[in-house]
């Protein structure tokens, strides 16, 4: 196992707390020297806030350089990230690259089954934060569409947009009337398609050939946004 260590310090927290980039230094080395590592390897990050994670080179080239059975060793969880959201990023990154995290100050050491728990623990965290943010945007959405809203991409067939907000468009509404009639009686889209065309129904742009695809595209957003208000 090679140890990868990360040292951070800004400007406030070495006024602060006098942690230094050296004396952290010294501590993931001894932590490598009491594990029998193969080799020490240390990035640093001077007068950084730890905020972010993608504005801080010596971070960046510390994932860069550790693999799988290494162990990127901090000497505590605030020198890796400030924010909960980013540690959790990065502890799922590493995951990936089968290495492991150690913090020095909270005893977190995923090297062993303890701290492989722990681990685990914030790779749910973050599962369930994806899930929540997944549901929000979808609730969103529906409201959206409840009200009318436009949603994203283009303007669907039978509404045109103004300021964000769809509107029926009369004349491609009468259209979409008919399709969900043929298709409440039961006929197939192959099916809709031929009776558009024989009857010169024309599309958005003056088209008057039909496929499957934009009948089954006018039927979902019709069961979306509900009759023409």
């Amino acid at each position: 196992m090679r140890t990868i260590g990360y040292v951070r310090v800004s400007t406030h927290d070495q006024a602060d707390n006098g942690v230094s980039l050296d004396a952290q230094e010294a501590k993931i080395r001894a932590w490598a020297e009491l594990v029998d590592a193969e080799g020490v390897e240390i990035f640093r990050d001077e007068g950084i806030s730890g905020k972010r994670s993608d504005n801080r080179p010596g971070l960046l080239a510390a994932l860069e350089a550790i693999g799988a059975g290494d162990a990127l060793v901090v000497h505590s969880l605030s020198r890796l990230s400030r924010s909960t959201r980013d540690t959790i990023d990065l502890t799922e990154a590493l995951s990936e690259k089968g290495a492991d995290l150690v913090s020095l100050s909270e005893k977190i050491d995923t090297t062993t089954a303890a701290g492989k728990m722990v681990f685990r623990i914030l790779a749910v965290l973050a599962e369930f934060e994806r899930d929540q943010i997944s549901d929000r945007v979808k609730f969103t959405l529906a409201h959206k569409r409840a009200k009318g809203e436009k949603t994203g991409g283009d303007v669907p067939f039978g509404f045109w947009s103004r300021g964000g907000r769809l509107y029926p468009h009369p004349g491609e509404q009468k259209t979409v009337g008919l399709i969900r009639e043929l298709a409440d009686g039961g006929m197939s889209l192959r099916a809709i398609c031929r009776e558009l065309e024989a009857k010169g129904v024309a599309r958005r742009r003056g088209a008057k050939s039909w496929h499957l695809q934009t009948v089954s595209n006018i039927l979902s957003v019709a069961s979306k946004y509900g009759p023409s208000r």
